[in-house]
């Protein structure tokens, strides 16, 4: 509120009563209308006047508009009753108010409501409440004290720390009781085993296309595309795809010639069978280096005349090259957080925490991971949406 005292005027005498005006860039000191007390009569009349073209001032005294609008049916707004009638209610004259509840009834008022999108539901005996509390959020920053009857998270995961990401969603949730699904990084590059890190870090950069799976029966997920050696494990779109399924002491298992019978040649008769031959089958689908490091390490003996056993294990451990990870690179190299507030916790057409009325989550500080390729940024665009509907 701001600071301004008025004084009202009768007849040349001044009362001492004071009157704090409601801030408003286009208060004229000359209005149409000028109206004192901002409780539900007040507001309303100067939300009528102003519909209708009128200069509005709105004063009041007390430090907060609407004080006993916030407080009615234990902090609900009980707005109206569907059963109201002039004999619902004391005068001397039980006429006098007729004719004003016959032009604005309980169904204006409902229709009033929902035209501003505001939620209600009726309780006992016609009452009608604000299914919203009134209470306010009260938020304290840097920049100093907020208050509001709405409060929306959208504060993001705890991927990429250096970016600013923190729990700060997270923290506020659990403040209102809200349950949170643990979190993990997710799309992000997988740690080799130590020994694993010995035998391919040093091709780092080098990539290949692979079907890389983790899980197993109806639970087991699959994703075709890149794969690429780091130096300390392996990243690319279908390990980052993959990692979000991937659970802490599971294998990883890559198909290096999905679709593809790479050993065929070598079973034809008078066919080299040596490990040259192999990698010359192979090349067409993984870097030269590669080949022959996957080969080296896969092959059996003896490798100068490989066997139809022999080819036979190469194939399938080719479609089968299984590792379990040593870890992640951690949300330092995570594009996302999968886990986060719980979709239970949630109402799924407004994004409204169910037990909290007014406290909203959205995007990634939510239980809802998407895949890579613009898939968390349309979640963000519609859970934002959802909740920009309701608010």
């Amino acid at each position: 509120m701001v600071g301004h005292r008025y004084g009202i005027f009768r007849t040349g005498r001044r009362e001492r009563e004071g009157y704090t005006r409601l801030p408003t860039a286009t208060a004229s000191p000359n209005p149409d209308v000028l109206i004192l007390g901002a409780g539900a009569a007040g507001l309303m009349c100067a939300a009528v006047a102003g519909r209708r073209g009128r200069r509005v001032v709105l004063l009041d005294h007390a430090d907060r508009i609407g004080k006993k609008i916030l407080i009615s049916g234990g902090g609900r707004a009980n707005f109206t009753n569907l059963h109201t009638r002039a004999e619902n209610f004391l005068s001397e004259n039980p006429h006098f108010a007729k004719s004003a509840l016959a032009a604005f009834s309980p169904a204006d008022m409902v229709a009033l409501i929902e035209k501003h999108g505001i939620p209600y539901h009726e309780k006992t005996l016609g009452q009608l409440f604000c299914t919203r509390s009134a209470h306010l959020f009260h938020v304290e920053t840097s920049a100093g004290l907020f208050r509001a009857p709405t409060l929306v998270i959208a504060t993001g995961g705890l991927s990429i720390p250096k970016m600013g990401a923190t729990g700060l969603g997270h923290e506020i949730a659990r403040q209102f009781g809200l349950e949170i699904v643990p979190c993990r990084p997710a799309l992000v590059p997988l740690v080799f085993q130590p020994e694993d890190q010995s035998h391919w870090c040093d091709l780092s950069g080098l990539s290949a296309e692979a079907l890389a799976s983790a899980g197993s029966g109806k639970s087991r997920t699959s994703f075709r595309e890149k794969v690429l050696i780091t130096h300390r494990g392996l990243s690319g779109p279908a390990i980052l795809q993959i990692s979000s399924y991937w659970r802490p002491g599971e294998p990883i298992t890559l198909d290096l010639a999905p679709g593809r019978q790479i050993t065929a040649p070598l079973l034809a008769a008078n066919a080299r069978r040596d490990l040259a031959a192999a990698a010359n089958a192979l090349r067409p689908l993984l870097p030269a280096r590669l080949a022959e490091r996957w080969l080296a390490l896969n092959a059996p003996a003896p490798v100068k005349d490989l066997s139809n056993a022999a080819l036979a294990q190469i194939e399938h451990r080719l479609h089968h090259w299984q590792f379990t990870p040593a870890g992640t690179e951690g949300y330092a190299k995570a594009e996302v957080t999968a886990g986060g507030i719980s979709t239970a916790a949630l109402d799924a057409k407004t994004m409204q925490a169910r037990n909290v009325p007014g406290l909203f989550f959205i995007g990634e500080v939510v239980d809802v991971t998407g895949w890579l390729g613009g898939y968390n940024f349309q979640w963000a665009w519609a859970s934002a949406t959802q909740a920009g509907n309701t608010v």
